[in-house]
């Protein structure tokens, strides 16, 4: 098994096609595909720099995952923030580690890549996945997503979110204590309107 990592666009077409697949069955689209190019589109909004990481074994993506950036401005401090999306693993080998091996690469390579932290919410249950992966929780800490005209707040409902972090540069290291019992502007925009 290989790790491979491509910015969202250029993903190859067969290794993109069985990425939209899985994160299909993961969450199924309301609506039918309204055609043939519609399965072909990006996920996610390039002004986030989405980058794809999957974990191919000899042709079939086993899991995969995208990193999205951007910066963020928090407590006066402007940083350099990514974060997780559309975490996914093949239902037919769950409860291998694929996943968590997958989720433990990512963050490495956002820290490989000069991020200041990572930093992402996901549903409580999932808490301890993240955790095992390397992830530490942010308690009491909330992401504002969407955009400031029209804000999505990770703890209000129908959400049930955790924010999970991890605190890359000497800056943000310096500063972790800012990051807790806080809400984070994260404002990613009307596209992935929360990660």
């Amino acid at each position: 098994m290989q790790i491979l990592c491509f910015p969202e666009a250029d993903t190859p077409a067969s290794l993109r096609a069985q990425v939209l697949d899985l994160q299909h069955q993961a969450w199924p689209p309301a609506e039918p595909s309204p055609g043939p190019d519609a399965d072909a589109a990006l996920s996610h909004d390039p002004a986030l720099h989405p980058h794809s990481m999957l974990l191919v074994d000899d042709g079939t993506v086993v899991a995969a995952l995208d990193v999205l950036s951007k910066p963020l401005v928090h407590a006066g401090r402007r940083y350099r923030a990514g974060g997780l999306s559309t975490v996914v693993t093949r239902p037919a080998v769950r409860g291998r580690g694929y996943g968590r091996r997958l989720v433990a690469a990512a963050r490495t390579a956002m820290a490989d890549a000069g991020l200041d932290l990572g930093v992402f919410t996901c549903d409580r249950p999932l808490e301890p996945f993240y955790r095992s992966a390397g992830w530490r929780l942010l308690p009491g800490t909330h992401l504002i997503g969407g955009t400031p005209q029209y804000p999505l707040a990770s703890d209000r409902p129908p959400f049930d979110k955790v924010t999970m972090a991890d605190f890359f540069s000497a800056g943000a290291r310096r500063h972790h204590a800012a990051f807790r019992h806080a809400r984070l502007a994260l404002y990613p925009g009307t596209i992935d309107r929360l990660w």
